[in-house]
């Protein structure tokens, strides 16, 4: 395990002695494929978006496998249906399919679009919804407009560090930010969500800049804000000493905006300040001078895959920028209680529970928001969307790290083929090439691998703590070793933390008043449902779900590991105080997160009480079966 050396508190600054070190540099495994141009960006984006809706249909409805290889889509208030051909039925809901028709139309009759499918859809529902069912038609044609304008204009090289073309295949060669390249592969989004890309607001000229698919990058607009309505924590320290988030802002600045004597400096987005400086609170506090706009100054900075975070190669954080824009589920605007809650669960770490947890998995590790600025009223209320997180950056541009999400991904040359190709079916064939294997036993091994560095960590902090993570596949970075091995891994999200109602006097004893000001403590039940849901169904089903329709693995056999694993796990005295794993074998069914009855409905999952942030449906548990 190679240890970071601590940094220069003069030049950088470091989140404090607890975070683990990432493995040390090696030549990545592999890279994502060289880019073709596509013959028609439009057509894939539309096939994409199709299968996204038909996937979300039949998780939803909990559909079963058509006996004759054709998936029928009733549709009662139209008067017809939906005949849809299964290129592959997958038993954790990654299905494939082809071009779905109406019943009984003419073989001359188009093929229906994405924007029918989710018009049937919508109508069937209540009454279309109302203003929300139509809001959902109109994202799906801006997600599908935005997927064909990436697979279209996605430069056929990725960038440097600095801006200059380089080989993809140069991983690890000087200037290439191999975590950068990772988080700008996520072309398609999300497999099981209806508007996976949809980004109203945003002009095309806006999308080059802030896509980070289209690989944009862009200075930062800083303001400059007063001490009396500054509103910050830190819990960031350097060689032991803490030090403060306005001091860390000011370095992250360099030779950016100079604020007034006394005034602190804060990042925005740049769209995100023109979306707020005309809003009332706001604008009250321009006027007074208590916030000052210091302009977009400074270094150029890379939207990660959550568009939000941005990343800068060589600096010791990132910044989780508010951005109200409705991306997926949600209008992405910090919280105060989540900017709260990134700094507690880093305290919470440092009081020993990391020391345990490294004990049990030492390749394991939460990358840590332990800092933040805001904006507070005269009156003392919060400021919405003025508001920044500042997160470790534990990466080196060699760290062959990658989200989830990003790795099992089709690539860009064919998202839509019949087998399509991601990074994971490159390593995996690359893998079964050189030892001689056959793909689907180093699938296998490649899984149970995955399994072991990231769920029974996982598992770990839920037994011994009482803490379950919103561990989906876009929140958990995968680090690989040069062989394209799972070595380790990280969490990442100071929204998704569910601390136990059951273990509050625990927790409160590890640290007094925990919660209080972040709102996370949750009741089991709904913790377990969120829990399952987030690890079980989103990650681990759908990486078996991509291995199998990618050709790689039998999907059965993969859930039969899973099983054993869980069986193990349950048996584990280490892990005895953990229930997922006994809920995950003994439950016929599970609680399953439902994101197109979710966008039916105009849910912001950031809105109001956890347990009612979302629609969640009932699936028959593919483990059972």
């Amino acid at each position: 395990m190679h240890t970071t050396p601590s940094p220069d508190p003069a030049a950088t600054a470091h989140a404090g002695p607890d975070t683990v070190a990432v493995p040390a540099p090696a030549t990545p495994s592999d890279a994502p494929g060289e880019f073709v141009p596509l013959a028609d960006p439009y057509a894939e984006a539309q096939a994409a978006a199709v299968e996204n809706l038909l996937r979300c249909w039949a998780r939803e409805t909990d559909a079963h496998a058509p006996a004759d290889g054709v998936l029928a889509v009733p549709l009662p208030a139209s008067g017809t249906a939906l005949t849809v051909p299964v290129r592959y039925w997958s038993p954790t809901g990654l299905h494939r399919f082809g071009t779905p028709r109406l019943a009984g139309a003419p073989l001359s009759a188009p093929p229906v679009d994405a924007v029918t499918v989710a018009a049937l859809l919508v109508r069937e529902t209540a009454g279309g919804r109302g203003d929300h069912g139509a809001d959902l038609v109109a994202r799906v044609a801006d997600s599908v407009r935005r997927t064909a304008a990436i697979l279209r204009d996605r430069p056929a090289r990725p960038l440097r560090a600095h801006g200059a073309p380089a080989p993809a295949r140069e991983a690890g060669a000087a200037g290439t930010d191999l975590f950068l390249t990772a988080e700008q592969a996520l072309v398609l989004g999300h497999p099981l969500h209806p508007t996976p890309k949809s980004r109203e607001g945003l002009t095309d000229a806006e999308a080059l800049r802030y896509s980070p698919e289209l690989r944009g990058s862009f200075p930062l607009h800083w303001l400059a804000v007063a001490p009396s309505v500054l509103a910050t924590d830190s819990a960031w320290t350097e060689r032991g000493r803490p030090v403060t988030a306005p001091r860390l802002t000011a370095r992250l600045a360099g030779d950016g905006p100079a604020p007034p004597d006394g005034y602190a400096v804060l990042p925005l987005h740049p769209w995100q300040f023109r979306a707020v400086r005309d809003r009332p609170e706001t604008a009250a506090l321009l006027g007074a001078g208590l916030i000052r706009d210091l302009g977009v100054r400074g270094a150029r900075w890379h939207p990660t895959s959550s568009l939000r975070t941005v990343h800068r190669t060589g600096a010791p954080a990132m910044l989780k920028l508010s951005l109200a824009l409705h991306i997926t589920n949600s209008r992405r605007e910090n919280l105060r209680k989540e900017l709260h809650r990134g700094v507690e669960v880093h305290r919470l770490l440092r009081r020993g529970l990391s020391r345990r947890w490294r004990a049990a998995h030492p390749d394991f590790d939460i990358v840590r928001d332990p800092a933040w600025l805001a904006v507070d009223a005269p009156d003392g209320g919060p400021v919405p969307g003025l508001d920044v997180v500042v997160r470790h950056n534990p990466f080196r541009p060699s760290d062959d790290v990658t989200c989830v999400a990003g790795l099992v991904a089709p690539d860009t040359d064919r998202p839509t083929a019949r087998v399509p190709r991601s990074r994971l079916a490159e390593i995996v064939t690359r893998l079964a090439g050189r030892t001689g294997r056959p793909r689907g036993a180093v699938a296998a091994e490649w899984f149970l691998r995955y399994l072991r560095h990231v769920v029974r960590p996982v598992l770990w902090l839920d037994a011994h703590a009482g803490i379950a993570l919103e561990a989906h596949q876009q929140n958990t970075l995968l680090l690989l070793d040069a062989d394209g091995w799972p070595a380790g891994a990280r969490y990442r999200d100071n929204q998704g933390y569910y601390f136990r109602e059951s273990r509050r006097a625990e927790l409160d004893a590890r640290l007094p008043g925990i919660g209080a000001r972040s709102d996370t403590f949750v009741a089991d039940r709904v913790t377990d449902e969120r829990f399952a849901y987030y690890l079980a169904i989103n990650n681990v089903f759908g990486v078996i779900g991509a291995l199998g329709s990618q050709q790689l693995a039998d999907e059965r056999l993969l859930l039969a590991a899973f099983r054993r694993f869980l069986a193990d796990a349950a048996s584990d005295p280490a892990l005895r105080h953990g229930p997922l794993p006994a809920l995950l074998l003994d439950s016929p069914v599970l609680r399953c997160k439902a994101n197109l009855l979710t966008r039916l409905h105009g849910l912001d999952e950031l809105v109001g009480p956890v347990d009612t942030q979302s629609v969640y449906v009932t699936i028959t548990n593919p483990l059972r079966c």
